[in-house]
């Protein structure tokens, strides 16, 4: 359902547009008709030469007022990054992806007040779209929680003399493995801030990265069947 805290005709970020009304909150219960065509949508947007211009925290703190111009420059900035986090966290299909993309900012904007800049936006971002995944994820019944970072045998691929690009290797890897190893070695975080995120220990992070980069090395070679175990 809509989040009655998102200001903005959600419509404006899509391909059907619609008029906005500043200041005013979103009152349209129906049921968002979701982002299957996001990449033309962005490009759809219509270009503000004063956001672009701005800082993330200048756009924040106009967006926070009720500035949509300053919101639709950040949801044109951030959206292809947060897209491909998010669609190599859940290592699903770009529809998937693009469900929990739209749910990170329905999130994002009502707790756009709690940004600090102690991080970047796009770091604080892809932190608010960890939790949207996850939770589709435990909706979606793919994973219990609990699971998550338990050793999953059939994660393990074929023997194979094939090599596999980068991106089907990383969706191939169990749901423990490729979350670290995403936060870890595409996005920076550091294993204490993993472990915060994901509520595991700094410990648990570490075995499921080492063990994320042999299978990694496997799948990337092809060179050796990996042991996980």
């Amino acid at each position: 359902m809509l989040n009655s805290d998102f200001p903005f005709s959600w419509s404006a970020f899509s391909i059907q547009h619609s008029a906005f009304v500043p200041g005013k909150p979103f009152e349209n219960s129906a049921r968002l008709t979701g982002m299957t065509a996001m990449e033309l949508q962005l490009e759809s947007l219509p270009t503000y030469e004063t956001a672009t211009a701005s800082s993330d925290a200048a756009l924040i703190a106009a967006a926070i007022t009720g500035a949509e111009p300053a919101f639709r420059e950040l949801f044109r900035r951030h959206t292809p990054h947060l897209l491909q986090f998010v669609t190599r966290v859940l290592g699903a299909s770009r529809a998937d992806a693009e469900d929990v993309v739209q749910d990170t900012w329905l999130r994002a904007y009502p707790a756009l007040v709690t940004f600090r800049s102690e991080s970047s936006f796009s770091t604080w971002l892809c932190s608010v779209g960890l939790r949207a995944a996850l939770d589709s994820m435990r909706k979606g019944k793919r994973h219990q929680a609990e699971s998550l970072f338990e050793d999953d045998a059939s994660s393990d691929p074929p023997l194979s003399e094939d090599r596999m690009d980068i991106e089907n290797a990383i969706a191939r890897l169990a749901p423990g493995y490729r979350m670290v190893l995403v936060l870890h070695d595409v996005e920076g975080f550091t294993h204490d801030e993993i472990a915060l995120q994901l509520g595991i220990a700094p410990g648990t992070s570490k075995a499921q990265l080492f063990k994320a980069r042999r299978v990694m090395r496997a799948l990337l070679t092809g060179w050796e069947k990996p042991n996980v175990q």
